[in-house]
């Protein structure tokens, strides 16, 4: 549940952070939450298996066949690109 929360920031940070948030394609909101998430990390309980909403947004987008081989593919690539 997401809930408003209310800053007092100097404008001269806000803008710069809004600036920083949008060149990594984040919003404002996303930042400040996760820098909340780091600094009280210890203090919660993390599922190992939990995903974010934006990766949870991703999943299922790729449809591949079911006896595709990711690490041979990535085993491949990597050949191709370092030439080994």
């Amino acid at each position: 549940m997401n809930t408003k929360l209310t800053l007092t920031i100097q404008k001269d940070v806000i803008e710069d952070a809004k600036e920083y948030a949008k060149e990594k394609g984040q919003s404002l909101s996303d930042l400040v939450e996760n820098y909340f998430k780091l600094l009280t990390k210890d203090k919660r309980q993390i599922k190992p298996n939990q995903l974010s909403p934006r990766v949870k947004r991703l999943r299922g987008i790729l449809k591949v066949d079911k006896d595709f081989n990711y690490k041979e593919v990535l085993t491949e690539e990597l050949s191709k690109k370092y030439g080994v």
